[in-house]
C-alpha cells in the first residue's frame, strides 16, 4: 500500500513516498526556496545516491510538477506508473473549529478549508494548490488533509480566547487556533519515547523553528496553548511574517502610509519578520547567519530579536505548565541552526536548561544536547509530520 505524503508549506515543499506495508520510505525529497533565489530539488530515493536539482521554481505548481517527475523519473524514480499511488495525504494548515482530526477531502470539505483562506493567506492557497494538482495526475486516487489545527483543539478557554469583546467569538470564531500541530505532537511522543519516559508524566516545550515557525507548551501529551493564533503571523518572527506585535501598530501604519487593509496585509505576511528586520538581505535564516558572520548589523538584528523571542516563549510555557521537562527544538531551523539554539537557551540556566557546547553543534539527527547537570533535557529531534498524515491516510482510506 503505496502512500504519498505531500506537505505544501510556505516556501517549500515536503515530501514522502511511503510502503505501509513494512511503513518504509520509498523515497523523500525537499523543493525549497520556492520563489527565493537559489531554488533546489532534494530527492532521496531509497538505497540510491540522492538526486539534487538547482533550478528557477517560481511557485509551488512547479515545485509540486518537479516532485511528481522525480518520482515517475526512468532513473532515479520509485514508481514506474502513478497508478501504484493509492492514496495521497496533505498536510493542510488551516480548517477553523470545523475540524478536530483528519479527514478524506471531499468536494465540502474543500469548500471549509477554501473558506480558511483569509486566515491563513500564506499556506492554505498552497495546501490547496498541492491538491488540487495531485488529483488532476492521480484522477481517482482519495486524497486525505491531516490539519494543524488539530492537535490544538484541547488548548482550554483561558488561553485560547483574546481580550475584544466576547461577541466577535461567538460570531466569527476568532480565537487562537495554533498551528504545526502534527509536528508538535510528533516530536513530544518521540521525545518521550527516546527518553524512555511516560509521554503523560511529562511537560515538554515543542519549538517548530522553520521559515513559519511556532512554539508549543505540551502537558501530559496534550496542546496546553502555542504561539500562533488566529492566524499564522503571532508568536516568534518568522521568515517574513511579523510575529507578535502592538495591535495598535496596525491602525497606525494605515494611517500614516494611506493603506488599504491589503497592503498592510501584504506587509505583516510578507514584507516582516527575517526579511524586514534585515531591511531585505533575506528571509532565510541560512543567508542571514552567513552575513551575520559577516558582522553585518541588519542580520545580526533580525537573528537577535529571533533568538530573544523563542526565550520568552520558553519561559512563558514554563510559567504556564508549572514547570518543565523537556525543551523540543525541530523543524529546518531548529534542527540545524545551532547558534540559534544556543541564543535561545543562554540565560535560562534558572529554570534548569544547560546546554552543551559541542552536543549542540548536531544537525538533522535525534540528539540530546543538554549536559548532564541540566535538569531539563534540551533535544534536537528532526520532525516526521510526513509520517503521521501517511499513518492517518491510511486509516482513513482503509475504510473505504
Amino acid at each position: 500500500m503505496k502512500i504519498l505524503v505531500v506537505n505544501s508549506g510556505s516556501s517549500s515543499i515536503k515530501y514522502q513516498l511511503f510502503d505501509m506495508t513494512d511503513e518504509s520510505v520509498l523515497a523523500k525529497g525537499l523543493v525549497e526556496r520556492i520563489g527565493i533565489p537559489d531554488s533546489i530539488i532534494n530527492h532521496y530515493p531509497f538505497n540510491r545516491e540522492p538526486v539534487i536539482t538547482r533550478q528557477d521554481i517560481p511557485n509551488h505548481k512547479v515545485g509540486i510538477k518537479l516532485m511528481m517527475d522525480a518520482l515517475l523519473h526512468q532513473d532515479y524514480g520509485v514508481i514506474k506508473d502513478i497508478s501504484e499511488v493509492v492514496a495521497v495525504g496533505h498536510r493542510v494548515v488551516h480548517a477553523g473549529e470545523k475540524f478536530s482530526g483528519s479527514v478524506l477531502l471531499t468536494d465540502e470539505v474543500m469548500d471549509v478549508v477554501k473558506e480558511c483562506i483569509e486566515l491563513a493567506p500564506l499556506h492554505n492557497p498552497p495546501n490547496i494548490l498541492g491538491i488540487e494538482v495531485c488529483k488532476e495526475l492521480m484522477p481517482g486516487v482519495p486524497q486525505v488533509g491531516v490539519f494543524d489545527t488539530a492537535f490544538h483543539q484541547t488548548i482550554p478557554e483561558c488561553a485560547y480566547l483574546y481580550g475584544i469583546p466576547y461577541k466577535f467569538y461567538k460570531k466569527y470564531k476568532v480565537r487562537r487556533y495554533g498551528f504545526h500541530g502534527t509536528s508538535h505532537k510528533f516530536v513530544a511522543q518521540r521525545a518521550a519515547e527516546i527518553l524512555e519516559k511516560p509521554l503523560e508524566e511529562l511537560k515538554i516545550i515543542t519549538c517548530h523553528l522553520g521559515n513559519g515557525s511556532s512554539i508549543t507548551a505540551v502537558k501530559h501529551g496534550i496542546s496546553i496553548d502555542t504561539s500562533l493564533g488566529f492566524g499564522t503571523v503571532a508568536g516568534i518572527i518568522m521568515g517574513t511574517r511579523c510575529g507578535d506585535v502592538d495591535p495598535a501598530v496596525i491602525p497606525f501604519l494605515m494611517d500614516k502610509e494611506k493603506l488599504t487593509v491589503e497592503e498592510i496585509n501584504k506587509i505583516i505576511y510578507k514584507e516582516s519578520g527575517f526579511i524586514g528586520l534585515s531591511e531585505g538581505i533575506s528571509s532565510d535564516n541560512r543567508d542571514l547567519g552567513k552575513k551575520a558572520k559577516e558582522g553585518d548589523e541588519r542580520a545580526i538584528r533580525a537573528l537577535s530579536v529571533f533568538d530573544y523571542g523563542i526565550k520568552k516563549y520558553i519561559g512563558a510555557y514554563a510559567a504556564a505548565m508549572g514547570g518543565v521537562d523537556v525543551v523540543v527544538f525541530t523543524a529546518g531551523i531548529g534542527e540545524n541552526a545551532w547558534k540559534v539554539r544556543r541564543g535561545a537557551c543562554e540565560g535560562l540556566e534558572f529554570l534548569g536548561i544547560r546546554i552543551d557546547p559541542e552536543k549542540n553543534k548536531v544537525c538533522s539527527k535525534e540528539a540530546i544536547i543538554s549536559n548532564d547537570n541540566s535538569k531539563v533535557k534540551v533535544m534536537v529531534i528532526p520532525t516526521n509530520e510526513e509520517w503521521m498524515i501517511a499513518k492517518d491516510t491510511m486509516e482513513i482510506t482503509e475504510k473505504l
